[in-house]
């Protein structure tokens, strides 16, 4: 009789199956035996980041979306989970540049090709490793149809998009104030920042007649323009455009009262500078008056030249001896302490943002907003939680036009071009983007940026306007070697250096001196349009058949990151919502409910514990107790319990099939799923167990397929923990026993029904577990029913 092992053993038993249904190559929808008329259900994997391995928080979405997928199997679909990786390109960068800070690098010192090149090699060696992990944590997905976001034609799409959105007039490259990190010298989208309580001093100056307040006085040394409300009754002895002169932090200068509504009258003194570079508001105010903008801060956060003695100093160190000098000028009114504000910083590395003004490329977002919001309430798309959805009405509703371009070196590059004077040559954009070249392209700021956003591709500027750079850019650019000072005149990058036209295309035009503006796409943008770019460039027939994908399983706390722009981006590219479902899933936390983090010492490596527990453990404990949404409470001692549960369901199997009866055993079983209890004389113990078996199964499916893991989990758990181990078992033993007398008694119908029971109970329970743990499941499954996968048994009601 072929037993189980006295004990249960996860690390000899898990390799060993899943290179068993890898050789089955079900995994493959193509390949089931099932009709290729099937109905299929699809998943497309949210991409890892190659940038390292798997955490705690990549398990619960390999565990939740294989539950599916194994479920969806067995119920006949043709179910396709399809894996990818992402290339994560600023997050890989900074995980980069940690890399080359400990071999004392710098980024900016490497050649861009050279960059591309290590940062390529780094991704694949992790990629090998999540693949190998993915398969640890048991995921059934098809591995022949595996995409990385920087596959060929995958990159090709993507920049079709782009192309097409641009000719349809949804991408404008544009003069817009934008999120800048001055540590990774990039642009961040506005849902890259986060928001940080912080508290400071409240300053209150004296700005000629009026009072004016702010907790950044190091910004205020271009302000020239009073900002009051033309309702303001205070102050309507003021005119539109009247003229004032007044001392300021440098000396005299003459301001202009500006009015606008956008002025909070009850704020303060109902009075307010104006600093349109670095400040959203201001900016837009600058916009409708059409005033003048001047930078302060410049991109690596220290002051320019306007600042007068406090030039070239951090904000940090400059503050507090700019306050010192409006004391000693007497326009320091007085200084309001503990003032508590909400900053912007960047969310990978915690440095505060600094607004500023920058070209850069944009997406419309009105449109393709409103159309993901009517889809949602049209009913196309369902979201569980339902709660999710009031929460991306709100974001859609109150959406900005979203900055897709990173001045970083890793990522899918832009497809324009820029035209210089025939016989320049230089690389383009962001001295920040120069790898070695010796000769830099600038940008000029034109004289009518409207013009040159709705197609006026001609830039007629002299050099000196230019605004990307100051005398401590081009210093910096001086000590990384990367052009030669001959190309610098008094701080001035020659006029010979500067673009003329754009062109968007995949190629540039055939003519000389066009080269690829340097910047890459966000990688939101690429991951945004995952489901249609994997299937339309899968196999033939692939999108056909598997888009729309059937539901988006991810965690909550990229909602808008991605989910949203997916459901964009897939109407635009497609026509039709890229998803049927949304399943998000909570952060996941320790016991005490706190967040993971290694200074906390409470990071779980989900690896780790499935080599020492068993990666069904850990799949439930996942599971189990987490509702849509809502946080996922995790610790070792709840995977310890489920590694019990998985030693209970061991010697329960074990139970069973060493108390087959003797002519069972030698009966020719070359198909015992056949084996029907209907065929037996039950008794009404037989008939109301396997009636209460059918019960739960149709409880259990109900909840999968409501997504309700957690409910589905507890259920199975305790039938086969409290209801068949400690309850049916204990009542048939007497039953079964009879076989095992010496001398043995005849084998009666009873002893056999007893057993076929049993065995019924048994073989039904593994395939309602085998979703959420697999490995011991397929294990027993094979030893019940030898040569059997359990992973493409059909998810039928028992006996009935």
């Amino acid at each position: 009789m072929d037993n189980l092992e006295p004990r249960y053993d996860h690390r000899a038993i898990e390799d060993r199956i899943y290179e068993r249904w890898e050789k089955s190559d079900y995994f493959n929808p193509d390949n089931l035996p099932i009709s290729k008329a099937a109905k299929p259900f699809t998943i497309i994997m949210p991409p890892p980041n190659a940038n390292g391995s798997l955490h705690v928080g990549h398990a619960v979405f390999v565990t939740l979306q294989d539950i599916l997928t194994r479920f969806w199997r067995m119920r006949g679909r043709q179910a396709l989970w399809l894996p990818g990786a992402d290339h994560a390109g600023f997050e890989t960068q900074v995980v980069y540049d940690k890399k080359l800070d400990k071999e004392g690098r710098n980024r900016f010192q490497i050649p861009r090709e050279e960059l591309w090149k290590e940062i390529w090699n780094f991704t694949q060696e992790n990629k090998k490793i999540m693949e190998t992990q993915l398969r640890k944590l048991g995921a059934s997905c098809d591995w022949s149809r595996e995409k990385f976001t920087l596959d060929p034609n995958i990159i090709k799409e993507v920049q079709n998009t782009f192309i097409k959105m641009h000719k349809e007039g949804l991408i404008y490259r544009g003069e817009r104030i934008i999120n800048w990190c001055t540590k990774h010298q990039t642009s961040l989208s506005d849902i890259e920042n986060q928001f940080r309580e912080q508290k400071d001093n409240f300053y209150y100056l004296k700005y000629g007649p009026f009072t004016i307040g702010t907790a950044r006085p190091e910004t205020k040394f271009g302000d020239k323009y009073v900002v009051i409300h033309p309702a303001d009754a205070r102050y309507k002895k003021y005119r539109e455009g009247e003229k004032i002169n007044l001392e300021w932090i440098n000396g005299p200068i003459t301001a202009t009262i500006i009015k606008d509504k956008a002025i909070d009258m009850k704020f303060g003194t109902g009075v307010m500078t104006i600093t349109p570079w670095h400040d959203a508001i201001d900016f837009d105010i600058a916009e409708r008056h059409g005033l003048e903008k001047e930078q302060i801060i410049d991109l690596h956060g220290k002051l320019m030249p306007v600042a007068g003695e406090f030039a070239g100093m951090k904000i940090s160190d400059a503050r507090p001896k700019i306050v010192e000098k409006l004391k000693e000028r007497g326009l320091l009114e007085k200084v309001e302490e503990d003032y508590s504000h909400n900053i912007r910083v960047c969310y990978k590395c915690n440095t505060s943002i600094e607004p500023q003004i920058r070209k850069q490329w944009f997406i419309k977002m009105e449109k393709l907003a409103a159309n993901a919001t009517k889809a949602v309430k049209q009913g196309k798309i369902k979201f569980y939680p339902e709660s999710a959805k009031k929460i991306y009405f709100h974001w859609l509703r109150d959406i900005r036009d979203w900055n897709i371009s990173r001045q970083i070196a890793w990522g899918i590059r832009i497809p324009a071009w820029f035209k210089t004077k025939v016989g320049t040559e230089f690389e383009a954009a962001h001295f920040k983007s120069v790898s070695f070249c010796k000769k830099i392209n600038i940008e000029q700021k034109e004289r009518d940026s409207k013009l040159f956003e709705i197609g006026v591709r001609w830039m007629g500027s002299n050099t000196e306007d230019i605004i990307q750079f100051d005398q401590w850019s081009m210093q910096k650019l001086k000590d990384l070697n990367l052009i030669d000072d001959d190309w610098i005149n008094s701080n001035k990058i020659k006029q010979s250096n500067a673009p003329g036209e754009i062109f968007v295309g995949e190629k540039p035009p055939n003519s000389i001196g066009w080269i690829q503006d340097p910047d890459v796409f966000d990688t939101w943008f690429s991951s945004g349009q995952w489901p249609f770019l994997t299937l339309q460039t899968s196999k033939p027939g692939d999108f056909k058949k598997f888009y729309p994908t059937d539901v988006m399983e991810t965690g909550h706390d990229i909602l808008f990151f991605w989910v949203a722009r997916m459901i964009m981006l897939g109407l635009y590219r497609t026509g039709k919502v890229p998803f049927k479902a949304v399943y998000l899933h909570g952060l996941v936390r320790d016991k005490d409910r706190q967040k993971m983090s290694k200074s906390k010492g409470n990071v779980i490596d989900p690896l780790g514990v499935a080599e020492i527990y068993g990666t069904d453990a850990l799949r439930m404990a996942l599971v189990v107790g987490n509702t849509p949404g809502s946080d996922i409470i995790i610790s070792e001692e709840k995977i310890r319990g489920y590694r019990n549960f998985a030693t209970k369901v061991w010697n329960i199997a074990r139970f069973v099939l060493m108390n087959k009866p003797e002519m069972v055993n030698k009966q020719n079983t070359k198909d015992s799923r056949n084996q029907s209890t209907k065929k037996l004389t039950l008794t009404a113990e037989d008939k109301k167990n396997l009636k209460e078996l059918a019960k739960v199964k149709s409880e259990i499916t109900k909840h999968i397929e409501k997504f309700e893991f957690h409910l589905a989990s507890e259920k199975i758990y305790h039938y086969i923990w409290h209801e068949f181990a400690d309850k049916i078992i204990e009542n048939y033993k007497p039953r079964l026993l009879q076989t095992t007398q010496e001398p043995s008694p005849p084998i009666s119908a009873d002893n056999i029904a007893a057993y076929q029971t049993l065995k019924t109970i048994l073989a039904e329970s593994l395939k309602m577990l085998h979703p959420f743990m697999p490995f011991i499941t397929e294990e027993i499954y094979g030893k019940l029913h030898p040569g059997k996968l359990l992973m493409i048994e059909k998810w039928l009601n028992p006996a009935r």
